[in-house]
């Protein structure tokens, strides 16, 4: 199972990057593992705001469909276009393969997420 360190996670099995003024937001590896093969992702509108652990948009797998839940407060700048048409471009990397890109709104929440060993740990117990 691949973590990255310099990323952030959600106890629901998202992951957060922050770089610069945005932050990326994706799925984890566990969690495109524990799903299977994806075959849709609902991606929100860019510039829509959402509050931290809200309801984003959701993946659809072989196996089951999954909410996606933002880790932070905060406004979507992009979305990863290339996933409407590939969206197994997840299971292939779910890191490189983002699925929104946010304007970070309460930078303290940052700090309420689950760091890369603490993750790992979660996942242990799982």
């Amino acid at each position: 199972m691949k973590i990255l360190k310099e990323a952030l996670y959600t106890k629901d099995h998202e992951w957060i990057k922050v770089d610069g003024d945005r932050a990326y937001v994706g799925i984890t590896d566990f969690a495109q593992d524990s799903l299977g093969d994806i075959v849709f992702v609902d991606l929100p509108e860019v510039d829509s705001e959402f509050e931290k652990a809200e309801v984003f948009g959701a993946v659809e797998s072989v196996k089951a469909a999954s909410d996606l839940y933002i880790p932070v407060s905060g406004r979507v700048l992009e979305i990863n276009e290339e996933l409407i048409d590939n969206p197994e471009y997840i299971n292939q990397d779910p890191y490189k393969n983002w699925i929104i890109s946010i304007e970070v709104m309460d930078n303290s929440q940052l700090g309420e997420l689950l760091a890369a060993e603490d993750y790992e740990k979660l996942c242990g117990e799982e």
